[in-house]
């Protein structure tokens, strides 16, 4: 275990290019389509709103490792806004994210912990162990 703990420092890329990278394709889709979400009953303007915390929100986490430490936060900040939304909207009273004949679009399982991970960047921020 000891050939690991000298890349524990570098750990959190692995949280960081993850969750990034759902934000900012669901965030740039929504920004490219923003009549997008008409199908769920949202105006374009809130929808790119929508789109711009979720893009801004990966963004800030993927390069937050080399900016201020209120970079991190502000952008676990800005994800968990859009994942309230989906799971009140449209993924409350399913936990599995299996799409079923009552919830299509699947439970809140996998938005939940998108949400949890928005909660830790925003209480971690940029840690010491962040700067290896």
């Amino acid at each position: 275990m000891d050939a690991l703990n000298k890349f524990s420092g570098y750990a959190h890329w692995a949280l960081r290019i993850a969750v990034a990278g759902v934000f900012l394709f669901h965030g740039i889709q929504k920004i490219a389509h923003p009549a997008g979400g008409a199908m769920m009953g949202m105006s374009s303007a809130l929808w790119l709103l929508v789109g711009l915390f979720e893009a801004g929100g990966g963004a800030l986490i993927l390069l937050g490792s080399f900016l201020p430490d209120w970079a991190t936060r502000l952008g676990g900040l800005l994800i968990i806004p859009p994942m309230l939304g989906a799971i009140a909207k449209v993924h409350w009273g399913q936990w599995s994210f299996v799409p079923s004949q009552n919830y299509p679009m699947g439970g809140m399982e996998f938005q939940f912990t998108l949400l949890m991970l928005g909660l830790f960047f925003l209480l971690k921020g940029k840690s010491v162990e962040d700067s290896a």
